[in-house]
């Protein structure tokens, strides 16, 4: 099993695409802390989640905010405590906030704010908190979940979108940061799922998102979108000594031939699968 040995912490793994990852992690003989806001729903999990584990693999489970600094803190202990050692931390949380275009009389700034404490707040404190120990162990990975909304315009979810493209520059900054101390640090695109999110958008955003996006979530819901498995294999494959020496990039689960990116290093060396700017040059369209 390629993880055994590594001990990972997860946020946001009571549900969804969170839980399918930690279903991973543990079928590949990882040993798994999880955390989640809601204590009923992680306990539902924790009880899911055993099945998949050995007698001598450990899951370890805590309530934790992570857009709260101290809640974070005390989670990563009680980590350390029990693991004694952190390899990687995957920042899966995270919320759509605000469903409104920036015109409404009515905006939601509390819901705005709320997607950027928990999607980018929340993904610096537990970076913040896990990498002195990362740097410790001269190596270690942390995986990024990103998402549409960091590679295309969002109308309606503005929170949400500006949020997860944070997130990726976050993730390229921090790569360069810890590259000489062996730390990869990579974000994810998932793909678009059936997961809680697209059931929000579906029970609570029609007026609120463009009818476009309602149209399309629906559309999704109707032909199954893409399985949460996909991106949980991705993580896999990013928490595993595999994929040693890929850093800084946003890899698509759905749509990037990321099973072979160790055999292509060389390659990597260069702005691919990162965000950047495009110029009139790019599509042939000087404009002087």
């Amino acid at each position: 099993m390629i993880l055994s040995g590594k001990n990972i912490i997860l946020t946001g793994g009571s549900q969804g695409l969170g839980k399918e990852i930690a279903k991973k992690f543990l079928q590949n003989g990882a040993f798994v802390a999880i955390c989640a806001r809601d204590d009923i729903i992680l306990k539902e999990a924790y009880d899911e989640l055993l099945q998949y584990k050995s007698d001598e693999q450990q899951l370890l489970i805590g309530k934790t905010d992570i857009s709260n600094n101290s809640e974070v803190e005390e989670f990563v202990l009680l980590c350390l405590k029990t693991f004694k050692k952190i390899d990687i931390l995957v920042n899966n949380a995270g919320i759509h906030g605000s469903k409104n275009t920036i015109d409404e009389e009515k905006f939601d700034f509390d819901g705005w704010i709320s997607a950027i404490n928990i999607n980018l707040i929340g993904t610096l404190n537990m970076c913040h908190a896990v990498v002195p120990y990362l740097k410790q162990n001269k190596s270690g990975k942390i995986i990024n979940l990103s998402g549409g909304g960091a590679t295309s315009p969002m109308p309606g979810m503005s929170a949400y979108a500006a949020s997860k493209a944070a997130v990726v520059r976050l993730t390229e900054t921090i790569a360069l940061e810890l590259k000489q101390f062996k730390i990869d640090v990579n974000a994810v695109a998932p793909g678009a799922m059936n997961t809680r999110l697209l059931n929000d958008v579906l029970s609570n955003g029609r007026g609120k998102v463009t009818e476009e996006y309602y149209q399309k979530a629906l559309e999704q819901r109707k032909n199954g979108g893409t399985p949460p498995s996909l991106a949980a294999e991705l993580c896999v494959y990013l928490a595993s000594d595999e994929s040693n020496g890929i850093t800084g990039k946003l890899i698509s689960a759905v749509w990037d031939d990321w099973k072979n990116l160790h055999n292509n290093l060389d390659k990597l060396d260069s702005d691919i699968y990162t965000l950047r700017r495009i110029v009139p040059e790019d599509r042939d369209m000087c404009f002087n």
